[in-house]
């Protein structure tokens, strides 16, 4: 599981622009198409789809750069590969505190395991509902390494994701373990 560093988003201008002067951004060729990878003071802020829901403006992600990135390029061939079921990289997921308390909690599924939005709306418990975990979720900066792929509708379909559904598609049949998607061709 990912350790999350979190940011609250509630930030001044002046802090803003300072910090889009030290994020840096590169992409990286996977299976799911171009992901943009942002990072500021070593830790990855975002992870991002072509096409991404709420893909934040490109001023955002700071100057293109290539330094900095080769542990997230090398962890996300892994589990691209296969050959990784966790992400172990210094991530700094930036939103409030709920979205943060969604985040974290959605790091915390089992590789190729899914968990209802009811059942983690359950679990942050206080009045939270199935569509707060879902708005929550679909504002995931970190999209792939903080797995919101794994959240899926009560009776199992798949509903909203930031990158399409063809995508989350995708990497759900990716973390599906070799036993199960055999005994689907019997």
């Amino acid at each position: 599981m990912p350790a999350i560093s979190t940011t609250t988003s509630t930030t001044t201008s002046t802090t803003v622009s300072r910090a889009v002067s030290r994020a840096v951004n590169t992409t990286v060729d996977s299976p799911i198409g171009a992901l943009t990878l942002v990072a500021e003071d070593g830790r990855l802020t975002g992870l991002y789809f072509p096409h991404h829901w709420y893909r934040p403006d490109a001023a955002a992600f700071g100057r293109p750069s290539e330094a900095g990135f080769d542990e997230a390029r090398r962890q996300l061939g892994e589990y691209f590969s296969g050959r990784r079921e966790h992400f172990d990289l210094p991530l700094d997921a930036r939103g409030d505190e709920f979205q943060r308390s969604v985040w974290d909690r959605i790091a915390r599924i089992p590789y190729g395991q899914t968990v209802s939005y009811g059942e983690l709306a359950r679990e942050l418990g206080r009045q939270v509902l199935a569509k707060d975990v879902g708005a929550a979720a679909g504002r995931n900066p970190l999209s792939v390494i903080v797995p919101c792929h794994r959240v899926v509708g009560q009776d199992g379909r798949l509903t909203g994701y930031a990158g399409g559904l063809a995508r989350k598609r995708f990497l759900l049949d990716l973390e599906e373990p070799a036993e199960r998607r055999s005994a689907k061709l019997f």
